[in-house]
C-alpha cells in the first residue's frame, strides 16, 4: 500500500503517524506545506528490500551509497534511477523547521482554534459548517475551511473577502473529475464528494499570520452575512468603496486594512 501523506507531516491516526501506515508513505515539502524546502519531499519505506532499491534509484541507479558505507569496493550502475537528492541549501531550510516542528505545530493550532471559536456562532445559526475534529486522530492544522450552503455563497464570500485583502481560496477539484482520470477510467458520479468540493472555502493559515489578522478575517466573515442581506445595488456600491480604502495600503501608507501584504494561504 502506497500512502499519500503529502500534507500530513506530524499528523496521527489511531496513534500512528500518517505516512508510516502503508508499505510506502510519501511526504511533500512544497512551499504550501506546513514544513517547506521550496520543492522536495520524502519517501518513508516499511520494507527493507524496497528501501534498498529506493536508495539505488535515488542515486541515479547506482550503488554509490553502499560504496560510501564501505560495503563494496567500487560502485556502478545497477538499476534505473535519476537524481532525486535535494541540495544542501534546501535541506538546511527544511532542517531548521523540523527542529522547531512542535512550535510551528502549536502556532498553527492557535490560529485554527481562534478561527473555530470565533466562527462557532455562525455554525450554530446553520450558516456554515466548521471542520470536524476526530477523537482518534491528531491533526497537523494544515488548513482551516468553511463548508458553505452552496457554491454561489462560496464564490460570493470569496469575492467579498478579497475586497479587504484577504486571500481565501476554493479547494482542489475531486480527483475523479480530473481530465486524466476521466480519460483513463471514465466519468464517475460521486455527488457527496462533488457537493463538498463545490461548497468548501479555505481561509488563510500560515505561521506568519498574527492573531490580530485572524480576528480581522473572523470579523469580516461575520460582516459578510450582514452585507449579504443588503439589496444588490447597495452591495455593489459598498464593494467599490471598500476595495479602494482597504487595498490601497498595500501600495501606499494610507491607513486601513492589513498592511504590507495580503493574507496568504
Amino acid at each position: 500500500m502506497i500512502e499519500d501523506a503529502a500534507q500530513a507531516v506530524n499528523a496521527k491516526y489511531k496513534g500512528r503517524y500518517l505516512g508510516t501506515i502503508g508499505h510506502i508513505g510519501c511526504y511533500s515539502f512544497h512551499d504550501t506545506k506546513n514544513y517547506s524546502m521550496g520543492e522536495g519531499g520524502a519517501i518513508l519505506i516499511n520494507d527493507l528490500e524496497m528501501s534498498k532499491r529506493a536508495e539505488v534509484i535515488r542515486e541515479k541507479g547506482t550503488n554509490r551509497s553502499q560504496f560510501f558505507r564501505g560495503e563494496i569496493d567500487k560502485y556502478s550502475w545497477v538499476d534505473i534511477g535519476s537524481s532525486y537528492l535535494p541540495s544542501e541549501i534546501n535541506a538546511a531550510l527544511l532542517y531548521g523547521q523540523l527542529e522547531r516542528i512542535e512550535s510551528i505545530h502549536n502556532k498553527r493550532k492557535t490560529i485554527y482554534d481562534t478561527y473555530a471559536q470565533g466562527l462557532k456562532d455562525l455554525e450554530n445559526e446553520n450558516l456554515l459548517r466548521l471542520p470536524i475534529a476526530l477523537d482518534n486522530a491528531k491533526t497537523n492544522y494544515h488548513m482551516f475551511y468553511l463548508l458553505l450552503k452552496d457554491s454561489e455563497t462560496k464564490f460570493d464570500l470569496l469575492k467579498y473577502l478579497k475586497t479587504y485583502g484577504i486571500q481565501s481560496t476554493f479547494h482542489y477539484i475531486p480527483l475523479h473529475k480530473s481530465t486524466y482520470y476521466e480519460n483513463q477510467y471514465g466519468a464517475k458520479d460521486l455527488p457527496i464528494t462533488e457537493g463538498c468540493s463545490g461548497r468548501l472555502l479555505r481561509l488563510p493559515i500560515h505561521n506568519s499570520l498574527s492573531l490580530s489578522e485572524v480576528n480581522f478575517v473572523i470579523k469580516k466573515i461575520k460582516k459578510y452575512w450582514e452585507y449579504s442581506m443588503l439589496p444588490k445595488r447597495v452591495k455593489a456600491y459598498l464593494l467599490v468603496h471598500v476595495a479602494f480604502f482597504y487595498l490601497l495600503p498595500f501600495t501606499s501608507n494610507v491607513k486601513g486594512g492589513i498592511k504590507n501584504a495580503p493574507l496568504l494561504i
